[in-house]
């Protein structure tokens, strides 16, 4: 699978596209709290809530910064391949303990009903190109697993 992302549904772009325009926001609404770093910052309460908000601020410009790249070099995706595992995807796994769960592969969990795995997680990431009977390798919190693709089809 290559490292080029993946193309991005009208939804999904909307859905990113609103994320970025809170953070921008958000971002305003910080960066405008911070003092000038020549200010005295006061007592330790004080020097502890600066550093709060500026760490705020570090992580949003981090979101801010993969948000406007992603949207940058997403091409518009068009329908989800019927051969292989794709974002729009609807795919049936069974994992190591027999139990079996039908997810739509996405790219955001934005008005998701929760049979969503997206992208960026560690099992959206192993199923993406895999077909029916390819068994994916993925770790989690807990250690490697793996779970057996059952069958794919188009999200409804």
């Amino acid at each position: 699978m290559s490292s080029q992302p993946a193309p991005t549904r009208s939804t999904a772009r909307q859905a990113l596209e609103q994320e970025l325009s809170r953070l921008r926001t958000e971002r305003d609404t910080v960066a405008s709290t911070l003092r000038d770093s020549d200010a005295s910052v006061g007592d330790l309460a004080d020097a502890a809530d600066e550093l709060q908000r500026a760490n705020d601020l570090r992580r949003i410009d981090a979101r801010i910064t993969e948000l406007t790249a992603r949207l940058d070099t997403a091409d518009t995706a068009g329908p989800p391949r019927d051969d292989r595992v794709d974002v729009g995807s609807t795919v049936t796994v069974r994992f190591t303990d027999g139990s079996q769960e039908t997810f739509q592969v996405g790219e955001t969990t934005v008005g998701s009903d929760g049979s969503l795995v997206t992208v960026d997680s560690p099992l959206g990431r192993a199923l993406l190109g895999h077909e029916p009977g390819d068994t994916v390798h993925y770790h989690t919190p807990g250690g490697s697993e793996s779970a057996v693709v059952v069958s794919l089809g188009r999200a409804d």
